[in-house]
Formats: structure tokens, sequence, C-alpha cells
């Protein structure tokens, strides 16, 4: 899903920058464009940062970009609704019942998290695991964050450079006073497009980049610390509570509720008022210690529970009772 905030806003600055050439140039605005700096500035900025990160390729700059301009990553708020949706069926009937939801979970982290949970693995291996991935994932993010950050530093180094040649050029054609103008004008460009491309492009898609790094890297965090409460057996309303500790200002004004639950839920299909009411009343309030268990999901349960599941964690804030 492509991150319309950030292209917006990259418009918009681009918009701003076109609003100040066009009232300062008017008709001759055509003099801003010089094809031979943009190329100089760009393509110098893109192969310096090349050469600064060997490990970065074309294709890893184009999935870098790609990913300055997507959202993949579901918030910790739908994280947390899942992990105690998983609870309370693991809770009810066991670990093993998750066993066909889980693997129906499209994030691959959680699917992988939760199936060495189900597996039995032992709490201190999950952790361990998970918390390399986790180590690498933020290797990773700080990669692609470093190279936009090495073109904004380029920029308008290579602009500078650019700039001094048109002045070299344009001081060996003394002799014409009338060419003196146009050749500064053009001199100056490669600053302008230098400066251009570090802060209108490069420094703030390297800040949305380790925005959504540390957004990825807390949802993550929240899947790992909720696996490990769901095979520890804890309370569902318990387990989210702590995992609110873990979003910006502790989830103070989010607090978790059954009731929220059930609006974000998608209902059961009607059998009878009767049955549908204690139904209803399973998704408000936590289930009475006297109540007896209930039977293990069948097969065509455990399908609609991951499809639900899958349908939440596309966007749409939804999870299954499975009552």
């Amino acid at each position: 899903m492509v991150d319309r905030t950030t292209v917006l806003g990259l418009l918009a600055l681009v918009a701003l920058l076109a609003w100040v050439v066009l009232a300062g140039a008017g008709p001759a605005a055509h003099v801003f464009w010089q094809t031979s700096s943009v190329a100089f500035v760009v393509g110098g900025s893109v192969v310096a940062a090349f050469v600064a990160s060997p490990g970065v390729g074309p294709r890893r700059l184009a999935s870098i970009l790609r990913n300055a301009f997507s959202v993949r990553v579901p918030s910790p708020d739908d994280v947390i609704i899942m992990l105690v949706a998983l609870a309370e069926v693991a809770r009810r009937d066991g670990l093993l019942a998750l066993d066909k939801t889980v693997s129906g979970l499209k994030d691959d982290f959680t699917r992988r998290a939760m199936q060495m949970a189900i597996d039995g693995v032992d709490p201190d291996v999950i952790q361990a695991v998970c918390q390399a991935e986790l180590e690498s994932i933020d290797l990773r993010h700080a990669e692609g964050k470093a190279v936009l950050e090495s073109m904004a530093r380029f920029a308008p180094a290579l602009g500078m450079m650019g700039t001094l040649v048109g002045l070299v050029v344009m001081l060996g054609k003394m002799d014409d006073p009338s060419r003196i103008g146009p050749g500064m004008a053009v001199a100056l460009l490669t600053t302008l497009y230098g400066l251009g491309l570090a802060n209108l492009f490069c420094l703030p898609l390297a800040r949305r980049l380790a925005h959504r790094s540390s957004q990825e890297l807390l949802a993550k965090t929240v899947a790992l610390k909720g696996v490990l409460g769901v095979q520890a057996g804890d309370n569902p309303r318990v387990l989210a509570q702590k995992l609110r500790a873990y979003l910006p200002g502790a989830g103070r004004g989010q607090e978790f509720s059954w009731a929220s639950v059930g609006r974000k839920s998608v209902q059961p299909p009607q059998v009878g008022a009767e049955e549908a009411r204690p139904a209803e009343k399973a998704l408000i309030e936590p289930p009475p210690v006297s109540v007896a268990p209930k039977p293990a999901l069948d097969e065509e349960t455990a399908r609609k529970m991951a499809e639900q599941l899958q349908k939440m964690l596309r966007g749409q804030k939804r999870f299954v009772d499975a009552a």
C-alpha cells in the first residue's frame, strides 16, 4: 500500500520550490533546467553512495526507495488485538488448537514465533531466536537509511564542484561581457540541484525510513512478548495491558476493553436469538471461572478463524472470537 503522506509531502515541497521559481523568473523559468548539471549531481550522488556502501547496488537502492513509499507493517494495535484473540483461544482450548489458525497468519515473524510456541520450544530459545531476527532487521534498515544519508551528504558537495567548473569556464570567456550573467546562472544551478536533492528528497526519506523502522521493530517486539505471554497462559485481559505498556505513553487513552474488541470483531452467523446473546456477552465480559470448558475447535472453525485473522492483518482491524 502506497504511503500517501510521504508522496503528498514530497510533492508539496517540490510545489513550493516551483512556486518560488515561477514567481521570480516568470516566463524565463526554463533557465533553471540544465540537463548536464542534473546528470552530474544526481548520477554522481548515486554512484558515490554505491561506492560508500559496497553491499548496495541498483536493485537494493530500488528496494529501499520502494519501502520508503509503501506501508507494509501492521500497527501495534492490530498486533495486540490478534494476540489477545489467540490468547483467548489458547486459554480455553490449549495451544494445539491454534495450529491451523497460526498457519494462516500473514506476518512471517509472528507466525514463526507462534509456531515455535505451539511446538513446545523453550521460551528462552524463542526469545533468543526472535531477538536475533530483530537485530538483523535493525541492521538492514540502518543500511538502507545510511544510503540515503550518504546521497544527502554527497549531493551538495557535487553541486559545489559543478559550480566551480562552471565558474572556471565562465572566467575563460571574460572577453565577452554579455555571456558573464548567463554563465554565472548556469554555474550556480548545480549547487541548487545538490541542495534540492539532499534536502527535498534524500533527508526526508531517510528520516521516514528511520521512523518506519522504529514502528516495525515496536510491532515485532510487541508480537514477541505477546507470543511468550500466550505460551505462558496469561489471561487475555492481563496480556493486553502488558502489551499496551510498549506503546507510546504506555498506551494511555487507548486502554484495552472487551467492548472495543467486540466492535472490531466479525460477528458469527446468527443461529438464534438465545444462542447469539451468550456469544455477544463473551466479547464484552471476561468468561467466569466457573464456566465449563468448551469442546476443542473442529477443522472448519479453525479454517474460518485463519481467514478472518488474515483479513484483520490486511488493515481492516478485525479478529474473530472463536466461541
